[in-house]
């Protein structure tokens, strides 16, 4: 299982981003997958989740302002941020929470400016 996240970079407070990841060698049709963020200091935290079906969850900080969805047909997972505060600056991460738990991808930088 592969996974590679793109699209972060450095963004104005208010301003929008969004990230990308493309998975390869899993069944990413029946995959539930979830975006976590790791902020320097502290612990790395569940930002989004989306199911096979496509139900979605967020973190409470998020809600609001992060949409987390999918294209099966490009094996891929989005999470589209807006209105976004520097307590947001983190490397996020997708991941796969089901059927096969375990696999992360390397992570894209997101830093918020003030």
């Amino acid at each position: 299982v592969q996974l590679q996240a793109s699209g972060g970079g450095l963004v104005q407070s208010g301003g929008s981003l969004r990230l990308s990841c493309a998975a390869s060698g899993l069944f990413f049709g029946i995959s539930a997958m979830a975006w976590y963020r790791q902020a320097p200091g502290k612990q790395r935290e569940l930002v989004a989740t989306i199911t096979s079906a496509s139900s979605t969850n967020y973190t409470d900080s998020v809600k609001g302002r992060f949409t987390i969805s999918r294209d099966n047909a490009k094996n891929t997972v989005y999470l589209q941020m807006s209105s976004l505060r520097p307590e947001d600056t983190a490397v996020y991460y997708c991941t796969v929470l089901r059927p096969t738990p375990g696999y992360w991808g390397q992570g894209t930088q997101v830093t918020v400016s003030s």
